[in-house]
């Protein structure tokens, strides 16, 4: 069975009960279907990276969710940030993307570096500190990314370290 593809901004379900003939429908009362090549550039940003909103306040009307994707070229390493209040799960569509971070639950704090593969997933947890690193010189790094608020939240940091425990 096949169905005939929505349009840009039209949604799934363009008939709702009570919409009337031109009316318009509020945003939080219908599906929404966000194209690949209608991703949002518009968004936080950090060096390094460039992040593509999907799913946001600004897009769809989302309150609690922000979803889109990141990409990292060829040798190249993101500045190094955290998004705040926010918690961030990843997603790695493409590329073998690497995730440093500092674990100080030792004595010396010790940089650790995640690496990943298409099909794996990353969680960061509030406020932690970290950067990405795509090392491969033939692949950009792509990773579809949510978060737990309606925009990308984005502190861009002058270096890798931990934060206070009452920052966090």
């Amino acid at each position: 069975m096949s169905e005939q593809s929505t349009t840009p901004g039209e949604g799934f379900h363009p008939h709702l009960h009570g919409a009337a003939a031109g009316t318009e429908v509020p945003l939080r009362n219908r599906l929404h279907h966000v194209r690949s090549g209608a991703l949002d550039g518009d968004t936080a940003q950090t060096g390094g990276m460039r992040r593509f909103a999907a799913i946001s306040g600004r897009t769809v009307g989302s309150r609690k969710l922000w979803m889109g994707q990141t990409h990292v070229a060829p040798l190249t390493s993101s500045s190094d940030h955290h998004h705040g209040a926010s918690e961030t799960a990843i997603y790695v569509v493409s590329g073998h993307p690497e995730f440093v971070f500092l674990d100080d639950s030792g004595e010396t704090p010790e940089e650790i570096r995640l690496r990943t593969s298409p099909g794996d997933y990353v969680f960061v947890p509030p406020f932690v500190p970290h950067r990405e690193e795509n090392p491969r010189a033939d692949e950009e790094a792509v990773v579809v990314i949510g978060r737990s608020t309606q925009e990308a939240i984005v502190v861009n940091l002058p270096e890798l370290y931990a934060l206070p425990a009452d920052e966090g």
